[in-house]
């Protein structure tokens, strides 16, 4: 007989939360620990969405995806879930780049920057300074028609080694472009320039770890293998959902899924009005990613000199459609020494990470879906060459993700590993004007993605739902009608 992992679940809850990504398990967390009755609903077997791991034999363990962010989420991590997750979280200090415009090894913040645009560069540090200040002062009511690639004409005009510089991470973390509003890359950048980039030490799986101990420290009713196939709404508003096949009533659902599908597939665009439906109907999905894994045999060690995170280019220019092409020209190589999972086997890794298009892999075939993935994986270990001679003799293990792959395990439409762009905050956050009780947290509008961004959206969020619930038990039952 199947197990039931409905198993002992209650009939009502206060929140139902659908997806366990980093937003979704912030704002159960916070919920939870405010008092509020939380069922966390998780369709994969493990939680962490995006953020989580998966492990091959031999011991080897793999975040599935590149996770650098700025010193806010140590923050986020200590305030909203707590010192003992907080306290693994740090700084990354060889940040490289190696392009044929450049090649330089930097801490990755401002006062580093701006000795690199003034030396190496040849900018004067008054105007490094004046756009360093422009970029922090940015905020989300700003002009949204200034595009990031005006941004930079207007303090380091026709200067294409420049915006290489400064750019390409964040391309590589959050799918922008130089096509979108200035903004979106502004404060993203200026949040990684204040004190540079940091990771969580002791890898997802340990992260993940924690936050399900503290979840259940919190009164948190956390199931996996339970897949929503509907959010059901009544005249006033949300009445609960449908899971396994099983109705379970709630007043408020946050939604960690992605924006389009908790519209039009769990809601259903009945619900919303016709401008609202127009507007979530335009919003565009972001770009998915690849990544190769590397397990080095037991025996070999990589010089730390090699860098912690390496974004190298053979293209020789910078272009964001480049980033996305199937002919890979740019990667982001992650290096992860016995530092990084202290606690398990001392071995090391290395996962390559490139940004890609969904419609490149949808409609092969089996068998070209197979060549193409060997391709992949045969076309970084060239790449990685450079950087580690003789890597194909040193690789005990190798594995790959697409497009495809991550489709598969989280269920987001065309595989977006960055959610929407940035058009999908404002439809995100308009959600519980259209159906009360219904809100939306996850990786939307480039400002919101990333771990940090997740992680405080979860947070944003939750306190909207808190003050919902707060206000709606302080009101008087209505006097049964005569």
């Amino acid at each position: 007989m199947p197990k039931d992992f409905l198993a002992g679940v209650l009939p009502e809850y206060d929140v139902i939360v659908i997806g366990s990504g980093l937003a979704g398990m912030t704002a159960a967390n916070v919920l939870g620990r405010a008092g509020h009755r939380v069922l966390l609903l998780e369709q994969h077997y493990k939680l962490g969405g995006l953020a989580t791991w998966f492990k091959r034999p031999g011991s080897h363990t793999f975040d599935i995806s590149l996770h650098g962010f700025p010193y806010g989420m140590l923050k986020s991590c200590k305030r909203y879930w707590n010192e003992e997750i907080a306290s693994n979280i740090v700084q990354l200090n060889r940040i490289r780049f190696d392009n044929p415009m450049f090649s330089l090894t930097t801490t990755y913040n401002r006062e580093d920057f701006t000795d690199l645009l003034s030396s190496q560069f040849g900018v004067a540090r008054e105007e490094v300074t004046r756009f360093f200040d422009t970029a922090r002062g940015m905020n989300f009511y700003d002009d949204q028609s200034l595009t990031t690639g005006e941004l930079f004409e207007k303090f380091f005009p026709g200067r294409e080694d420049i915006v290489r510089l400064l750019m390409e991470p964040i391309t590589y973390a959050n799918g922008s472009t130089l096509e979108d509003p200035a903004i979106t890359y502004g404060i993203v950048f200026s949040n990684f320039m204040a004190k540079g980039v940091f990771i969580y030490e002791g890898g997802t799986d340990d992260l993940v770890g924690k936050m399900q101990a503290e979840l259940t420290r919190n009164g948190v009713d956390t199931r996996i293998r339970c897949d929503v196939s509907k959010i059901l709404v009544g005249r006033e508003g949300i009445e609960g959902v449908i899971v396994n096949g099983r109705e379970i009533k709630c007043r408020a659902v946050v939604s960690n899924s992605n924006l389009r599908s908790t519209i039009f597939n769990l809601v259903g665009s009945e619900h919303f009005d016709s401008k609202f439906v127009e507007d979530a109907r335009a919003v565009r999905l972001n770009n998915s990613s690849t990544q190769v894994y590397m397990a080095l045999k037991p025996e070999v060690e990589i010089p730390e000199e090699t860098g912690d995170l390496l974004f190298c280019s053979t293209a020789s220019l910078f272009r964001t459609e480049l980033l996305l092409d199937r002919n890979i020209t740019s990667r982001t190589f992650s290096f992860y020494y016995p530092r990084t999972r202290p606690h398990g086997k001392q071995r090391h890794a290395i996962v390559s990470s490139t940004n890609a298009n969904w419609s490149d892999w949808a409609d092969l075939n089996d068998q070209e879906y197979q060549a193409s993935k060997q391709d992949l994986i045969e076309t970084t270990l060239d790449a990685l060459e450079k950087y580690v001679p003789n890597c194909r003799d040193k690789v005990e293990l190798i594995d790959a993700a697409t497009p495809k792959t991550f489709h598969h395990y989280t269920k987001h439409q065309l595989g977006a590993s960055f959610g929407t762009k940035f058009e999908g905050l404002a439809v995100s956050r308009a959600l519980p004007q259209q159906v009360p009780g219904l809100y939306h947290a996850g990786s939307v509008g480039i400002i919101m993605s990333g771990w940090l961004g997740a992680i405080n959206y979860g947070v944003i969020v939750s306190n909207e739902v808190d003050q919902m619930l707060c206000r709606s038990a302080s009101l008087p039952t209505p006097a049964p009608a005569t």
